[in-house]
Formats: C-alpha cells, structure tokens, sequence
C-alpha cells in the first residue's frame, strides 16, 4: 500500500471495506477492517451526495487510506484516500472475494487487530486478481482466518496423536481433528490432510475433499447459519460447468 507522505502518515490507518449499505438520505455505513484497529463500523456522512467521489472510493477490495474520529461503537469516517487500485473488478473471482468478506464478518471479533491476517486478506485478493487457482487461494486464506483466531484445525495428527499416515483414509470430528473412521459419511485421505498443512499444491480429488474439510470446519464456528456469497460462489461455479 503507498503510504500517504509527511503528517497524514500519523493520521490515517490502513484499510480494506468488508460490506457497506446506505445510511439515511447521504450517508453510507460502513464496515471498516483495519490491521491495527480491527473491524469496526464507521459512519462516511454525505457520502452520497454530490458527485459521490467518496462512495466511489468506498467499495470493497480497494486498499484504502481512512481517517477515523469518535470512541462510540459507530466511527466518524473524516476522510478516505485510495491506497491502491481496485484488486477484484469481475468475473468468478469477485463472488470468491465476497465469500473472504462474509468470512471476516461473521467469524472476527470487533476491534481485534490482525495485521498478519490483513496482509494474508491482500495476499488473497491479489491472488485471485492474478488468476491463481481460486480453490488454493480460498483453502490457504480459511487456514489462515482459523490459525489467527485460535481455532487452528489439527491436520497432521489424529485426535489420539498419531501422525496422519498419507496413504490413509480417515474422519475428520471438528472438534478433534482426525479419526480413524468417517463421520457422518465423511472421508479424506491422509495425503489431502497433510498437503494442506504443508501448503502443497492438491491434486485431483483432492480438491473436493479438502473444500468439503474446511465447510466442515467453518460452519461448526459459524454456528449453523449459511453463507450467502457461498452458495453465489457456487451456483456461479455450477453454471460454468453445465456451460462447458
């Protein structure tokens, strides 16, 4: 991000827009995520009106500069400067950067600095903006997510502390990680598990097992309530496959 040069340095934070919605006649509320702040919801007054130059800036996946004003719950947006050009415009990448959004919406705290997981966030989207494999951009940033709020998924040992066998096939209980036996149906080979854990690359049906292991993971923390930009993501995906 290009830091703003002189006394606006000491003024303005880092910042990304996870969601935004219209608040009165001009106004916008937004939920600003910080690196060192946390996410918080901050008030951008007038925003609408005019030419709306600042609405223009204020939309999701542009690196932002803000200013920030108040100690309530709701923040004073004082002033907004492009940090960066916009990273996810179109295309499927857009719906993968909104399901990263819904993420961070339900699953951090607010005011809860993450400046590693920011940087992961920018990682993420720059990814997806260049073409990687949406599938590896998406498993990485959820691992990520999970480490950074403690909730890291065991993935390279069973639930009894016996190394994960690649060439074994196992279930996955959220709360303890890997069991010898399916649960509920669900498989994953030990290879999946430690490609993940290693970061390697998933090859084949890996793909499938190690989406179906993170939606098993996250929606026990997510507390039973579906996301909205997945079920986007994959009708969208779905689609471009009955298309082909």
């Amino acid at each position: 991000m290009n830091v703003p040069s002189g006394t606006d340095r000491e003024r303005l934070h880092p910042a990304c827009v996870l969601h935004r919605r219209d608040y009165g006649d001009t106004s916008l509320l937004v939920e600003i995520w910080c690196p060192e702040r946390g996410r918080l919801p901050a008030v951008a007054k007038g925003a609408k009106a005019g030419k709306g130059a600042r609405a223009a800036l204020l939309q999701p996946f542009r690196p932002l500069w803000v200013g920030l004003a108040g100690r309530g719950e709701v923040r004073t947006l004082t002033r907004v400067e492009a940090a960066g050009p916009v990273l996810l415009g179109m295309g499927k990448a857009v719906y993968a950067g909104f399901y990263l959004n819904e993420l961070l919406l339900r699953l951090t705290p607010r005011e809860d600095p993450q400046p590693r997981l920011f940087d992961h966030y920018l990682e993420a989207l720059e990814g997806l903006a260049g073409g990687a494999d949406m599938g590896a951009c998406l498993r990485a940033f959820e691992l990520r997510l999970l480490t950074a709020l403690g909730y890291a998924p065991p993935l390279e040992h069973t639930a009894d502390g016996r190394p994960v066998q690649p060439g074994g096939v196992y279930g996955y209980d959220p709360q303890r990680g890997p069991v010898p036996v399916p649960v509920d149906g669900f498989r994953i080979e030990g290879a999946t598990l430690l490609a993940l854990a290693a970061g390697r690359p998933l090859q084949g049906g890996q793909v499938r097992q190690a989406r179906d292991l993170m939606r098993l993971i996250l929606d026990t923390h997510l507390g039973g309530r579906p996301l909205r930009s997945r079920e986007l993501l994959r009708r969208l995906l779905s689609l471009e496959r009955k298309e082909d």
